[in-house]
């Protein structure tokens, strides 16, 4: 499966689909645009509160017409009240949930570049990370099933899109994966402040990796830790002592992303 491509329905042995993925009502002007612009999903309605300063607004109505999607200008206040985020910026849609990828089929990937969540409970972080993913050319993600954030709106509209995009997988828990990447012959390596090596070190040019990133504020938990093949971190060089996960995210994938690219 190429990145960017739909996920594969049906799944067969060893599949982790779980429950859908969430992300049916999307909200803010770029996570609408690349709800219409991918076109993986059906989008039932949207809504829309016209404003003069917004040319994206027209081209999500562009977008929304030529997919034969209906229509509903509203007021900002009606537009507000059905919203669960705290700036629609205009417009939401509602669509069908986002599907989720088949965790085998990531792994199998001979240029895989995996991004696995351990315990990332904030929305907005979830979001963020996912949005960093899908600029720095990952190739899925992994999210638990439990004790981790959801694609709740408010998710869906920090990621600017990226789910659109991105291959999402879940999985009862970070630890088996790590079992079934290893298995799979896909290079493990956690991102923690203790780590053993720094990020911008690690020689990940050409072979199958997982990025493992941890909850905010603890880390790593000692069982995905424990499961790695390595721990990096990101070098400190003023006075505080580490990074939000969405920014340590952001520097470890473009750190990896860098050295494919060449």
């Amino acid at each position: 499966m190429s990145r960017g491509a739909s996920p594969r329905r049906g799944a067969g042995r060893g599949a982790d689909r779980g429950e859908g993925l969430g992300g049916d009502q999307v909200e803010g002007r770029q996570a609408v645009r690349e709800l219409l612009r991918a076109g993986r999903r059906r989008v039932r309605e949207l809504w829309v509160a016209p404003s003069r300063d917004a040319p994206v607004l027209d081209e999500i109505l562009d977008l929304a017409g030529a997919a034969g999607v209906r229509v509903r200008q509203v007021s900002a206040v009606e537009l507000d009240a059905r919203a669960r985020t705290e700036s629609p910026q205009g417009v939401l849609a509602r669509a069908a949930p986002v599907e989720p990828a088949d965790l085998d089929d990531l792994l199998a990937r001979p240029d895989a570049f995996l991004v696995a969540l351990d315990g990332v409970t904030d929305p907005g972080n979830l979001g963020a990370v996912l949005r960093v993913a899908e600029t720095a050319g990952a190739t899925g993600v992994v999210l638990a099933r439990h004790r981790s954030a959801r694609l709740s709106p408010a998710a869906v509209k920090a990621a600017a899109g990226a789910v659109e995009w991105l291959a999402i997988a879940t999985a009862a828990g970070i630890p088996a994966v790590l079992d079934r990447a290893q298995r799979a012959g896909v290079w493990s390596v956690g991102l923690d402040a203790a780590g053993d090596a720094e990020v911008f070190e690690l020689a990940v040019a050409d072979r199958p990796l997982m990025l493992v990133l941890g909850a905010e504020g603890r880390g790593l938990s000692r069982l995905a830790r424990d499961r790695c093949d390595l721990v990096a971190s990101v070098a400190m060089y003023g006075r505080l002592e580490s990074l939000n996960v969405a920014t340590a995210a952001a520097v470890a994938f473009h750190a990896v992303a860098r050295q494919r690219a060449r």
